[in-house]
């Protein structure tokens, strides 16, 4: 008769099985979040940025949210690899959706205010003062920002 081994999970183990678990029902959104900001004239800041980054018939496509990734994308990658390794290393999984999180709106907030677009045209410099596009008052770079929730809560 041989012996029988069971193998057990250490308590290390076993806490990042519970990370890893937690992580897969997460996910962080980063940008604009309908209803927390707003413009003077009481449009929602999530539009603002949505005609920015769109364009519409009067306002051209400012695509800030797009280059934010595509003009980082080597520096997110590294980013990433080193947030799996942090979490192997015991990072809970409510830590690495922070500063995930944190980066992207940082590269976010970057684009807004060093991105090349469009100039403004002459009747909104005249209005604003600077042909600057993005930036008037600084709300909707102040607007950017992350939530972190279960996978699929909030679709709309």
């Amino acid at each position: 008769m041989g012996v029988r081994f069971r193998d057990r999970l250490t308590p290390e183990g076993q806490r990042f099985f519970r990370e890893l678990a937690e992580l897969k029902e997460l996910e962080v959104r980063v940008g604009f979040q309908r209803g927390k900001s707003q413009e003077e004239d009481g449009t929602d800041m999530c539009d603002v940025a949505a005609f920015n980054e769109l364009g519409t018939d009067h306002i051209p496509a400012r695509p800030f949210i797009r280059q934010s990734v595509d003009d980082n994308e080597s520096k997110i990658n590294s980013f990433l690899k080193e947030e799996v390794k942090d979490f192997a290393q015991g990072k809970s999984a409510e830590q690495i959706l922070k500063e995930i999180g944190i980066f992207q709106k940082d590269l976010m907030q970057d684009k807004i205010t060093s991105g090349s677009f469009a100039p403004n045209a002459e009747s909104t410099i005249k209005k604003k003062g600077s042909s600057k596009p993005l930036v008037d008052t600084g709300r909707m770079r102040q607007s950017v920002n992350y939530v972190i929730q279960k996978k699929g809560s909030g679709d709309d």
